[in-house]
């Protein structure tokens, strides 16, 4: 493996740091998503039911032992759940947008970690072609071809690494945009529901 990444070439390098960016991503993300996800699956509904029955109190503790985005979300409405619609429409649209912003942290970053991998790659089989290229000119036409071979071998070893970086990082990137997609519709779900805001 060594002697592999040592035949690739500079852009192997860079590479590797954006492989290891793009992991580090990979697995904040994934305990994040774990730390914050919804334990209780019909927390909603109970809120609901609790409201109805005026038992704001009960309410609020119940979302507090909930330690995901959506018991936050909650507890917040829970408190203006007094407020006029219009006030309550406003907070929760706040309080949904930065439990969102939240979720999106650091997902930018594996996105362009798949383009700049691609990139270095491809540039790196560039530079590479140049100086098989280069050698042939330099021999008259007549490099072996055992040579040659070697080369374009080494040379494609940069795409190859950047691909391998690229693919995982852009993967992962729309599956977390997947749940913070879901994310998002269950709070506006939640404030219809529990909240009756529209």
């Amino acid at each position: 493996m060594t002697d592999i990444i040592q035949k690739g070439g500079f852009f192997i390098w860079p590479i590797a740091f954006c492989s290891l960016i793009a992991l580090t991503v990979i697995l904040e993300r994934f305990y994040y998503f774990h730390k914050t996800r919804e334990r209780c699956r019909n927390l909603p509904e109970k809120i609901r039911l609790l409201l109805e029955s005026k038992k704001s109190d009960e309410a609020l503790q119940l979302c507090k032992k909930e330690s995901g985005s959506l018991g936050h979300f909650l507890r917040i409405g829970i408190k203006v759940h007094d407020r006029p619609e219009d006030d309550k429409r406003k907070i929760l649209r706040r309080a949904g947008s930065r439990e969102l912003e939240e979720s999106e942290k650091r997902l930018k970053t594996l996105s362009v970690i798949s383009n700049i991998a691609t990139l270095l790659g491809l540039l790196g089989t560039v530079t590479g072609m140049i100086q098989t290229f280069i050698q042939i000119e330099s021999s008259g036409g007549s490099a072996d071809v055992t040579v040659l071979a070697g080369g374009i071998w080494e040379a494609l070893l940069t795409t190859a690494a950047g691909l391998s970086v690229a693919i995982p990082a852009i993967v992962f990137y729309h599956y977390f945009e997947g749940i913070v997609d879901v994310r998002g519709s269950m709070f506006k779900n939640v404030a219809a529901d529990v909240f009756d805001i529209h």
